[in-house]
């Protein structure tokens, strides 16, 4: 694909936005870590919502929608549609708490909720592993998809006398690289990371949260421009599912057994371990849907919320912001983002598809994930590519942003300025958050070059969190939980991870994962709940400034509520259980709703989009009826 003089001067413009945000905020991201990190917790819930939902919108993420649905359809998406469940339950559960902790990382909640040596290794260890080896995990995959990206998009032309050529107007210089993909990794480690480092470097959390709402307004448009275009390219919507059910038909008549890829569940009559094509096995959907939001830790969808999710509620003015800001995040994440990164692939199944595709692919077969960077290449007008390739930018730099500014909270505030340096000033901790900024910019790119695709470490990530998820919840609403249930359930899962690795299940992937999980669930589970009651709870006065500074409901609590008695009783189980479901009747009925409009059955569409405005009026209703923060205790 040749990129035109216009398009880079689109492109250029759109990198020097960017750096005049984060330049803009530099003075107020100077003053202190809180304003570095959290932004002097005074933003207003659309800002840090949106940049939630910027910051997931990765730019492995619509590569990772485009190959589940040439490999498993629609219904592959309930890998993360079921998170939903959890989310919602963040939502109405834990926002408040997280936003009255006033920690500034969640991993230094570890000392407010555990104490002693236990606690402090906790803090520490999950600083350097979530901050350091995680972060630059993560970044490392989001760094391999946008590599993809760049070597479809620009390949040829880099291949071409095997120079990488930067022109504006004429050449500027030359690099000799070698292979494409040597190429594109060398454009990310050493200029894009680099260049996203450096507006985060200056304006802290600020810079973040405002480039993230103007990349955010950028990738959403470019991604319904692309879908829009890509279908009128073939005929339109109806041509569309004409092809898909040839294409199914093809597939069938070969001998391989396939499903209507555009259903939203999985078929039900194949069985529990299916190796359809097209369709989701039934037992990982039970996965999915049933254990996975409560027993997995995910960055993004922590249950019980974390990570840079939390960030954004410690940086709302209030718990009503923290709040609207967890509510919004879900709502658009689930419903509103998610159909044109499928309606791209389903598109790319029409185009390069083997089985009677408009122009069959091998590169589609052998990697499914660049159709949607093939569908962009060949669909798109020259016009609109710069700012294609524009919006790509700005899903790679929104999560490169996050990390690097959500990874060097932990490393200061919870190891440097917790173990090493104590009782600096404000000033050097953050010339500190710089600097370790800079080691993740570095860390980020090592990591990059040994990873070899980004299903291997978004699995890896996925599995070693398996079983965890049950702490992180009962820690806010049962006094029982200690810091050996955590340091256990980590380290449970962890083990049996590795160890399940080396044994071979039947099945294809989403089976193996779905058995793998299984094991390492229940494993977890038990043994972080036999080191529980083996171990002795937290002491009296732990558990009583916890209890003063974030109050939770009492249920759990009745033990330490008692040692409290001037402190009001929060009995909000219910009332926060019924938004909760209507919650999720939100969400899905959103998703459902637009998704049957997207194919044109009107009535199935408006009937789900009404329910889901009768669930978000009566979530409204409930809260204002009750208060935003409830703290009066009145079910």
């Amino acid at each position: 694909m040749s990129l035109t003089a216009t398009d880079w001067i689109v492109i250029a413009g759109y990198l020097l936005v960017n750096l005049l945000i984060g330049i803009y905020y530099r003075r107020r991201a100077s003053g202190n870590t809180e304003e570095f990190f959290v932004s002097g917790r005074n933003v207003s819930w659309w800002l840090a919502g949106t940049s939630m939902v910027a910051t997931t919108f990765a730019a492995d993420t619509p590569l990772l929608v485009a190959g589940l649905v040439a490999k498993q359809g629609i219904a592959g998406n309930w890998i993360w549609w079921g998170s939903c469940v959890g989310g919602m339950m963040t939502v109405f559960f834990f926002a408040r708490l997280w936003r009255r902790s006033e920690v500034l990382t969640d991993v230094q909640l570890v000392e407010l909720r555990y104490g002693g040596k236990p606690a402090a290794f906790l803090r520490g260890f999950k600083a350097i592993y979530l901050g350091l080896f995680m972060n630059c995990f993560i970044l490392g995959w989001v760094t391999q998809a946008m590599v993809s990206i760049i070597t479809v998009l620009l390949g040829p032309a880099i291949a071409q006398g095997r120079v990488l050529q930067l022109a504006l107007g004429g050449h500027i210089f030359q690099y000799m690289l070698g292979e494409p993909r040597n190429t594109s990794l060398f454009i990310c480690i050493f200029l894009l990371i680099p260049f996203t480092g450096l507006y985060t470097f200056i304006g802290g959390l600020w810079g973040v949260l405002v480039t993230d709402l103007f990349q955010f307004i950028l990738k959403m448009t470019m991604i319904i421009v692309l879908a829009w275009v890509a279908v009128a390219k073939i005929g339109g919507m109806q041509a569309l599912q004409m092809h898909l059910q040839v294409i199914e038909n093809n597939v069938r008549q070969s001998g391989t057994q396939a499903a209507d890829p555009v259903a939203f569940l999985p078929d039900f009559h194949l069985g529990l371990t299916s190796s359809a094509l097209w369709t989701l096995p039934l037992l990982t959907f039970m996965v999915y849907l049933g254990m996975q939001w409560w027993l997995a830790w995910y960055p993004g969808a922590e249950p019980g919320g974390g990570g840079y999710v939390a960030q954004r509620m410690f940086s709302a003015k209030d718990e009503k912001n923290s709040l609207g800001a967890t509510l919004w995040f879900n709502i658009a994440h689930y419903a509103l983002r998610p159909w044109p990164w499928v309606i791209t692939g389903l598109v790319a199944i029409v185009a390069y598809s083997p089985y009677g595709g408009i122009h069959p692919s091998a590169a589609f077969v052998q990697n499914p994930e660049q159709g949607y960077v093939m569908v962009l290449r060949d669909y798109l007008p020259p016009a609109l590519r710069g700012l294609m390739v524009a919006a790509f930018l700005a899903a790679f730099m929104s999560t490169i942003g996050t990390q690097l500014n959500w990874g060097s909270s932990y490393l200061v505030n919870d190891l440097y300025r917790r173990f090493f340096v104590r009782g600096e000033s404000e000033r050097h901790y953050v010339l500190i958050s710089r600097l370790f900024t800079l080691l993740l910019v570095l860390g980020s790119g090592y990591t990059a070059m040994q990873l070899t695709s980004i299903r291997q470490g978004w699995q890896l990530v996925l599995n070693i969190g398996f079983g965890t998820g049950a702490v992180y919840i009962l820690r806010w609403y049962w006094w029982r939980i200690n810091a050996w249930s955590e340091i256990s359930a980590m380290a449970i899962a962890a083990a049996v991870t590795i160890g399940l690795s080396r044994v071979s299940f039947a099945g294809n992937d989403a089976v193996v994962y779905a058995k793998s999980a299984l094991i390492t669930g229940l494993g977890t589970t038990i043994a972080w709940l036999v080191a529980t009651f083996l171990t002795k709870p937290e002491s009296q006065a732990t558990l009583v400034a916890f209890y003063k500074r974030v109050h939770p409901s009492i249920y759990g609590w009745k033990q330490v509520a008692r040692l409290v008695p001037e402190l009001p009783e929060v009995r909000d189980l219910a009332s926060n259980s019924f938004n909760w479901v209507m919650g999720c009747v939100l969400v899905y009925g959103c998703l459902f709703g637009i998704g049957k409009l997207v194919f044109q059955q009107w009535v199935w569409g408006i009937a789900l989009l009404l329910l889901a405005a009768i669930a978000g009026y009566l979530i409204f209703w409930d809260l204002s009826r009750r208060g935003w923060a409830t703290l009066t205790g009145v079910e």
